[in-house]
């Protein structure tokens, strides 16, 4: 390749010193011919130092007949024609220089040379296989074009001499006079940029029409003709049908603050107005009936998602956290499915508390399926949907499980039926737990002995077991005046409070008649005789009742177990967080580099009566039927795929979706 390059370079280059040497000695020589018209001229050029004689003009003559008239041809051959005309024009010059002693003889060369550069000249170029030669190999790399280059002063005189009409038509034009220069390549504006990312090579970012999901395959896993515990399959009898999606979808600003995180992806994609788009491409492409969403930023929720969301046919309800963060959750559902009951945003804050002192939020929304008049006089039951994003901190599984407690004892006001019972119930979002951890297992089999616990062990997220200093949970965990029991349970639901109106009897009213404080004389009365300087006789054999102090009513205590937190919605997990085709746990974030999961979806079921024999709650479908989910990723396959966010997922986190059934009876 090196080789052809210099070919291409060196030919050029010849070609060009060749004909500026022939015009250097045409004007040389047009110099002589004025000197034979006009005897001024000969007596100025006979003084100048530089006379070319008859000898010279022979040696010059004999050189291209030597060398110039075997390379002539061999140039003709291989490059363009239009050098013939200098050529010939240098040629016919130095011909008729040779002196009147050796006319007739240089007559006839110069008459055989021209007449063979003229046969050249008509002919046209023939290809290489004609003339017997291989053609050049073609090159790969960049581009040559060919650029005309300017006429510099020095050759200005020798451009303006009778050089002849054809040499003087053809000089500009002559492809030997121009230089070369590798050109860019031509790079058409609708192509997408190529990036290098690490471990892949070049990746070029697919076009727009080419959605995420082709490129990160994700199967559909439907669980509708399965048989249920009965033996009876799920699609038995009308259900209601609906998809919920959870999805984590990365504030920017969350972002920006931990960038190093972030180190192995490329600028542009990450990006809002590109992470934007993509977000948007995912929602419509899944076209969920529920979309929860965790770390939404407030600013980019009222100006692009929420009219974006509007407008795909979702009614919105948003979240921002406490204090000065900038994100929240979000909770969007259809109106043309649903229709809302209730909206309870919870805050996890409670000011002078060193327990729950961060600022995490969640929001619960009381939803009523619309059925379709088709089905005729139904009833659904209502469904809860509860979305939250606890804290982070690996180290403060303490403030996690605080916090998980007050959101279920919201749950568990918001979805509590008349009779006692719940509602069925969803609860999704970013737990910051990892599967099979202590505040996993208490949320699916609801119960947790937590005394004397690590705090960092109650999420799993790291292991910190090598350090001196452990903080442990200490029993109770958060204090009687948060109004939340063990059982996560407000205390207004245990303990029904008192009528606020007593009933009072006659003779206790009664009593009030010769009572101490009706003989004391006010103070300031004015004294009036008979009137007011009299006071009341107590009657003999009254004795001054004992009367009840007015105290404020104490508030209701509730027993506390020691370092046991409970709670009664039967809980179970959509995902089971293991993908047995693989043989690799799934995935649902990659912080740092490290496949992990945090995000679930929990839907409430019936627990069956053998469930305690493996020391686990087990559960089946009740009134809430799980259809099918979307599978979850390995690691090894995101790291194909560069991580996250890539090209084609635009947050550091998977989305969920699943899809279930509630049965529908008549009223």
């Amino acid at each position: 390749m090196i080789a052809s390059c210099l070919c291409y370079l060196l030919l050029p280059v010849a070609r060009l010193f060749r004909v500026l040497s022939d015009a250097f000695f045409a004007c040389r020589k047009n110099a002589l011919l004025a000197k034979s018209s006009s005897s001024q001229v000969e007596d100025s050029f006979a003084m100048a130092p530089q006379v070319l004689d008859q000898e010279e003009c022979e040696g010059l003559l004999q050189q291209w007949r030597e060398e110039g008239s075997s390379h002539m041809f061999s140039t003709l051959s291989q490059g363009p024609l239009i050098d013939k005309g200098l050529a010939q024009s240098s040629l016919a010059l130095l011909m008729d220089n040779s002196g009147e002693q050796d006319a007739t003889s240089e007559d006839k060369c110069s008459s055989r040379q021209l007449s063979d550069l003229q046969a050249a000249e008509n002919l046209e170029e023939p290809p290489p296989e004609v003339l017997g030669e291989e053609p050049l190999p073609e090159v790969e790399g960049p581009v040559w074009a060919a650029v005309p280059m300017q006429t510099g002063p020095q050759y200005t005189d020798c451009a303006g001499l009778p050089m002849g009409s054809l040499a003087a038509e053809q000089w500009e034009e002559d492809p030997a006079v121009i230089a070369w220069r590798i050109a860019p390549e031509p790079m058409p504006q609708e192509e997408a940029p190529i990036w290098s990312f690490d471990s892949l090579g070049q990746l070029q970012l697919p076009p727009m029409e080419i959605p995420y999901h082709e490129i990160l395959w994700r199967e559909w896993e439907d669980f509708s003709t399965q048989l249920d515990a009965q033996g009876l399959e799920a699609g038995d009898g009308p259900q209601f049908q609906f998809t919920l999606m959870s999805y984590n979808i990365l504030a920017q600003d969350l972002m920006q603050q931990s960038s190093e995180l972030y180190l192995h992806c490329h600028p542009d994609i990450l990006n809002w107005n590109y992470r934007f788009a993509n977000l948007i491409q995912e929602f419509q492409h899944w076209d969920p009936d529920i979309l929860c969403l965790q770390e939404v930023q407030e600013n980019h929720y009222w100006e692009q998602l929420e009219p974006s969301l509007r407008m795909m046919g979702f009614t919105c309800f948003y979240k921002r956290r406490t204090g000065c963060k900038t994100d929240g959750c979000a909770v969007c559902y259809k109106p043309t499915r649903f229709r809302l009951l209730c909206a309870s945003p919870v805050e996890y804050f409670r000011p002078g508390s060193e327990l729950l002192n961060r600022d995490n939020v969640g929001l619960v929304l009381l939803l009523q399926p619309l059925v379709p008049e088709g089905l005729g006089q139904v009833s659904v039951a209502p469904l809860c949907v509860a979305n939250t994003h606890v804290l982070y901190n690996p180290r403060r599984g303490d403030v996690k499980l605080a916090q998980m407690a007050i959101l279920l004892a919201e749950v568990d006001k918001v979805a509590r039926l008349s009779d006692g019972s719940h509602c069925p119930i969803i609860l999704c979002g970013d737990l910051n737990s990892v599967p099979n951890s202590p505040l996993y297992n208490f949320i699916r089999d609801g119960e947790l002995q937590y005394h004397g616990m690590p705090a960092w062990k109650v999420s799993g997220q790291e292991d910190f077991s090598h350090q001196l200093y452990q903080r442990k949970l200490q029993a109770p965990l958060w204090p009687s005046a948060l109004g939340i029991t063990d059982c996560c349970q407000y205390v207004t639901f245990c303990h029904p409070k008192r009528s606020e109106r007593r009933k009072y009897s006659r003779d206790f009213l009664l009593r009030f008649r010769f009572c101490s404080i009706a003989c004391q004389r006010p103070l300031g009365l004015v004294l009036v005789e008979g009137v007011t300087d009299t006071k009341p006789e107590q009657p003999a054999g009254w004795a001054e009742p004992v009367l009840e102090e007015d105290t404020p009513e104490p508030e209701p205590t509730f027993p506390r177990t020691m370092g046991t937190v409970q709670h009664c919605l039967h809980l179970t997990s959509v995902y089971t967080h293991f993908l047995p085709q693989h043989g690799c746990p799934e995935v649902t974030t990659m912080p740092l580099g490290v496949g992990t999961t945090v995000d679930y979806i929990f839907f409430s079921a019936e627990s069956c009566e053998n469930g305690n024999r493996t020391g686990r709650r087990l559960c089946q479908d009740g009134t809430l039927k799980l259809l099918g989910r979307l599978s979850l990723l390995s690691e090894q396959l995101l790291w194909a795929a560069n991580g996250l966010p890539n090209p084609f997922c635009s947050s550091d986190h998977l989305c969920l979706l699943a899809s279930f059934g509630m049965d529908v009876a008549a009223p």
